[in-house]
């Protein structure tokens, strides 16, 4: 007999506005003991140091934070010049100190940041949260080792200088998934010939979801239940937002539920889709509403069928067993 999980079954996305303190593992705990949710998970690490956009899924939303994981995102940052970290922010120890050049200037840091847009390779840092034989590198960093790490393609797609004053660089960044800041900001400073290290960093945007859409932990902690907390969550379908969507009569929804590839009027050539429960199928499109139910995401096969890839398992079901 399987074990009863603990918690209440909330599904949905929280974009949370991460204080600067906490890990992204931080987070999840106090979501879920706040909501007193079954399962939460995170969509990748965002540094103790950095501030912004953390979403967090609750329940059936877990099975699609691989999008989120994926998708791109949008920074804001201050970098101190003439000063390096072990870790490449200001929670590392200083390992050097050089004076920053009178003659540095706005025109001097452009000229720099062209080598920082576009397609560059990344060697992550060593207080990064990948793993190395199952240990995170910065766990590892603490404790003095080092191992070796490969170059990362990552692409950013731009890199703004929006402040200086001499000692002080502040930047506005949109880049893909698995980009460090704090690495364009060590390898920015050794450019200007001074080093630099991250002071401040905020995440503006993952994904579909902005700065708009984060609440913080203190409109929470004013929340009188849960039921007002969990009306801040996204709908699910969120996670996706964007993409096309395509209509499922009942008949095509039962076979989807299957796990079986479907023929679907006005079906897109080829890519991704969000999978809409709806009574009508003569329109390739439609807006969200309670009347159209979210199934899941699917993906067309070359014979032009739409395959389901994750699909939303309803309390209903889940409280009877079924899919």
């Amino acid at each position: 007999m399987a074990r009863k999980r603990r918690g209440a079954p909330i599904d949905g996305i929280l974009v949370f506005d991460k204080p600067a303190g906490m890990t992204s593992n931080d987070a999840v705990q106090w979501a879920k003991r706040r909501f007193g949710a079954q399962k939460v998970g995170h969509t990748g690490a965002l540094d103790p140091l950095a501030t912004g956009v953390l979403p967090l899924c609750f329940g059936e939303a877990t099975k699609f934070s691989q999008f989120l994981l994926e998708s791109d995102k949008r920074y804001w940052t201050r970098i101190r010049l003439g000063v390096t970290t072990d870790s490449g922010d200001a929670d590392g120890q200083t390992t050097g100190e050089t004076e920053v050049p009178t003659s540095l200037d706005a025109a001097t840091i452009e000229a720099a940041l062209a080598a920082f847009r576009g397609p560059i390779e990344q060697v992550p840092s060593m207080f990064s949260a990948l793993k190395h034989q199952g240990q995170p590198l910065y766990k590892l960093a603490r404790q003095g080792v080092e191992v070796p790490r490969e170059a990362r393609r990552v692409e950013v797609f731009s890199n703004e200088l929006v402040g200086f004053d001499g000692r002080f660089i502040e930047l506005e960044l949109h880049c893909s998934k698995g980009t460090y800041v704090r690495s364009i900001a060590e390898d920015l400073g050794a450019a200007l010939g001074c080093g630099a290290h991250v002071t401040e960093l905020r995440r503006r945007s993952a994904g579909p979801f902005n700065e708009v859409d984060a609440v913080d932990r203190e409109t929470f902690e004013h929340c009188e239940d849960r039921a007002a907390m969990v009306s801040l969550l996204k709908p699910i379908e969120s996670a996706v937002a964007g993409w096309p969507e395509l209509k499922l009569n009942d008949d095509l929804t039962h076979y989807v539920r299957q796990g079986q590839a479907v023929i679907v009027p006005h079906a897109p050539t080829a890519g991704w889709v969000r999978l809409m429960r709806s009574e009508r199928l003569d329109e390739p499109t439609l807006t969200c509403s309670s009347a159209h139910q979210f199934i899941g995401v699917g993906e067309i096969l070359d014979d032009g069928r739409v395959a389901p890839r994750r699909l939303v398992v309803d309390a209903a079901s889940r409280a009877t067993g079924a899919l």
